[in-house]
């Protein structure tokens, strides 16, 4: 049994944290149902369903902190874990930076939960892959893609008296479409909380007009190019920025968001005063559990406002520290955009490059976010508002603060899912000036 009903998670928690002797002591429980096909070279490779339930146990003397983990729950594994925990923390240096377990907090439920997306079914999953598949036979194109749903809970509880539980469902979907002869690929990806959003169908058309239209690529010079980024190409660039709005790392001096001299830039104009970035747990159509990973509770939070930092996250003992008070870690990130789609921010171009998404996203140099990546899965050169013809990828060095800086237009935000990032986004296409293009990729 993977998905516990609240009753019978409190039940197990409240055992964990009776048996403890230690000073204090916190529990997670989490389960889920994880269904999954995959396919590739147009047939389905593997299938499956995996159902797991994990609680952990962390205590503390003093100080001194242990944590122990198990998949068992009868009250001989619940004792045994409990006193493993224990007997790591008595064995453990201590912790100069240790912070008391939370207090009781006040938690407002978040919609995370979509009944239907529980209800998916080994059908359903082989549906999508025909969808996927069928279409690019027809084409005499080759699709090879994954489809990932979950439905679960999570519980946590300490011996302060904080109790939460809530359930969540997702779905994420990715397909890559190659041409026969390998010189075309097109690429799409969706990830939502509600199945009903979702049709295959018409997420695999664009994926494979992509394909289509980026065979025989031509090479551009490297340089800086105006380009049309759609909201998957710049989620990894802003996900990678959103890790330095850390306030211990800019008042250390570890930042771009450092002063010179000390302290930090909040307050300070650092983006273009079209950028507002925020989170919220609440927010419509990227709703995420109403606490982080420290149970402390998640509110809306302004991070960027009109291009000035709002925002950094004080973790509980840096915001101790500093007299500050604590925030949650964020569970999304919400850029606000405007109405236009990627095809209208195209129209609007004179001369520029149609970007679809961005891989392989190194740091450079975090004191300014210079980061470098390719493009892949279709770039396009744009003339005189339309796409003119596919080009060889590129190799790019560009901060996103330099990004953000040389917006042209922001488009309407769309949810983006993004395996390398703990956030779910929601992120507008942007048309950007003087992005910079360093080197040719012969990849497609």
């Amino acid at each position: 049994m993977s998905i516990y009903s609240e009753q019978e998670a409190k039940a197990i928690l409240d055992k964990v944290i009776a048996l403890s002797k230690a000073d204090e002591c916190t529990a997670t429980l989490g389960g889920s149902v994880d269904g999954n096909i995959r396919y590739a070279r147009n047939a389905v490779s593997t299938s499956g369903i995996v159902s797991d339930t994990q609680l952990g146990v962390q205590v503390a003397f003093g100080k001194r902190v242990g944590i122990a983990t198990t998949n068992e729950f009868d009250d001989a594994a619940l004792a045994k874990v409990v006193a493993r925990a224990e007997e790591l923390a008595k064995l453990a240096p201590e912790n100069p930076e240790f912070m008391p377990a939370i207090g009781k907090q006040d938690y407002t439920p978040t919609r995370t939960f979509i009944d239907k997306t529980a209800a998916i079914t080994p059908e359903y999953r082989a549906r999508v892959a025909a969808d996927s598949i069928e279409p690019c036979r027809k084409d005499k194109l080759v699709a090879a893609g994954f489809l990932a749903d979950s439905h679960g809970f999570q519980a946590i509880a300490n011996s302060n008296g904080n109790f939460a539980y809530q359930k969540s469902t997702n779905l994420d979907f990715t397909c890559t479409v190659r041409t026969e002869d390998g010189s075309g690929s097109g690429w799409v990806a969706r990830n939502v909380a509600d199945v009903e959003r979702f049709d295959a169908k018409n997420e695999i058309k664009i994926a494979i007009d992509k394909a289509k239209r980026s065979r025989d690529a031509k090479a551009l010079e490297p340089g800086k190019y105006t380009v049309i980024m759609e909201p998957a190409a710049t989620a990894g660039l802003i996900s990678f920025m959103m890790f330095g709005f850390d306030a211990r790392q800019a008042d250390e001096g570890r930042s771009f968001l450092s002063k010179k001299g000390g302290g930090n830039k909040i307050g300070e104009q650092i983006y273009d005063p079209r950028v507002t970035i925020y989170a919220d747990p609440a927010e419509t159509g990227v709703e995420v559990l109403p606490w982080d990973g420290e149970g402390i509770a998640r509110a809306r939070l302004p991070i960027i406002t009109k291009g000035k930092v709002e925002n950094l996250r004080y973790s509980r003992y840096w915001a101790k520290k500093q007299e500050k008070q604590a925030t949650a870690m964020p569970g999304n990130l919400i850029m606000v955009g405007g109405d236009k789609s990627t095809m209208d921010l195209v129209k609007s171009t004179r001369k520029g490059i149609l970007v679809t998404r961005t891989w392989y996203i190194r740091m450079v140099d975090p004191q300014t976010v210079l980061l470098t990546g390719l493009t892949r899965d279709g770039t396009f050169y744009v003339e005189n508002g339309e796409v003119k013809y596919p080009i060889k990828n590129f190799r790019f060095n560009e901060s996103p603060i330099i990004m953000l800086n040389n917006i042209e237009e922001i488009g309407k935000p769309v949810r983006v899912g993004d395996d390398e990032s703990p956030f779910v986004m929601m992120i507008p296409p942007m048309k950007l000036r003087d992005f910079t293009f360093t080197s040719l990729s012969d990849a497609v």
